[in-house]
């Protein structure tokens, strides 16, 4: 496994010296989210009994986590390939699995940092409890690694940075965004419930917020059974790009 370890710590250190930029401004920005919302709703609104600014932060924390892991892969893919670089990670006898799982586990990583990072920040402006840390940690990992291998189908799918921005403002940050991170799907219409039932990033953020309020919008287990089948049906897609060479070695 030397193969596997160089390369991720490659990815971890490639990420790390920028960490300002890649750990320290997500931070900021969920923090930014907290204030806003907090400051205008908290006295108003309670959801399923929690103080909305309590509500939130569990939201914060895997959106946070989500969008940087998906952000570590993606990019890091790209940049070698427009740099040529890639090169010289195809060239080594590096598996293509050890190739899946050190890229994955390297946005997995940048991931729990900056989700880390923003509990502890937004953690000090709202109670927070902590039910089922279980729950906590699996939601968290397995988040984690689905945006960080959809991050990789991304990375070896554009050409140009403009096409995975796209790709990111199009399809991530909606998925992200209308997931259940500021509201319950039950305050929405019976319809728009229906569309965020067919959101994987909704069962995170729900099945994740269990973890601290044990209350949900829908049971925990089904969430784990949906995140747990997206996990092994992008992971076996991404696999399947690596293995036929597309876009990297062809």
């Amino acid at each position: 496994m030397i193969e596997f370890r160089t390369l991720l710590y490659k990815e971890v250190l490639r990420f790390w010296k920028v960490g300002f930029q890649t750990v320290a401004a997500p931070v900021l920005s969920a923090l930014l989210y907290l204030l806003i919302f907090s400051h205008v709703l908290d006295a108003q609104v309670k959801v399923n009994g929690v103080p909305y600014a309590a509500f939130l932060i569990p939201g914060l924390v895997m959106m946070s986590l989500v969008q940087n892991a998906f952000a570590n892969s993606s990019s890091s893919l790209i940049q070698s390939k427009i740099t040529g670089s890639v090169v010289f990670v195809l060239l080594p006898p590096i598996s293509y699995v050890e190739f899946f799982l050190a890229y994955v586990v390297a946005a997995m990583l940048r991931g729990l940092m900056v989700g880390l990072g923003v509990l502890v920040v937004t953690g000090f402006f709202a109670p927070l409890t902590f039910i089922a840390p279980q729950w906590i940690l699996i939601f968290a990992l397995l988040g984690g690694g689905i945006l960080g291998a959809f991050g990789m189908i991304a990375g070896i799918w554009a050409d140009k940075f403009d096409q995975l921005a796209g790709f990111q403002n199009f399809l991530i940050m909606p998925l992200t965004m209308l997931s259940g991170v500021f509201y319950s799907i039950h305050s929405l219409p019976a319809f728009w419930q229906q569309v965020s039932h067919l959101n994987p990033v909704f069962y995170m953020i729900d099945g994740f917020r269990f973890g601290f309020f044990g209350v949900s919008d829908v049971a925990p287990e089904i969430s784990l059974m949906v995140v747990a089948m997206s996990f092994f049906v992008v992971s076996a897609a991404t696999l399947a790009l690596l293995r036929s060479g597309y876009k990297l070695r062809y």
